[in-house]
């Protein structure tokens, strides 16, 4: 399993959230999980045990406790991968609104028979 895939899970995908924030037990993360989710604490461990599987979490023990914290460098290479996804697409979003603009532009100038003034540098059609 992948990191995106990981987080595909509305558990483990909380559990990022919340370490987003900063460092957090085990017991902590499994009460979380508890009562937004239901589900039990050995649930939440099997859900750690992913994330840590995936790297995008590191745990290390503190005591009688395990200390779970984000790995960020790999929650970057996640982002990037986002990044391209919504680089492609924003290109494209933005050619559609210059194209929606000029259409309703042209419906204006049909309506009335009057040509809009110049928007952007664009000329009159």
């Amino acid at each position: 399993m992948d990191a995106l895939e990981a987080i595909g899970d509305p558990v483990r995908r909380r559990f990022v959230e919340l370490l987003g924030a900063g460092d957090l037990t085990a017991g902590e993360l499994a009460v979380r999980a508890s009562a937004e989710f239901g589900i039990s604490q050995p649930a939440a461990s099997r859900h750690l045990r992913i994330l840590r599987e995936t790297g995008l979490v590191t745990s290390a023990v503190d005591g009688k406790q395990r200390v779970y914290a984000l790995d960020r460098e790999r929650l970057d290479a996640a982002a990037s991968w986002f990044d391209g996804v919504l680089g492609f697409w924003s290109q494209r979003l933005d050619a559609l609104e210059t194209e929606l603009v000029r259409g309703r532009r042209r419906a204006r100038v049909d309506e009335t028979g009057e040509p809009p003034a110049s928007v952007s540098g664009e000329e009159a059609s």
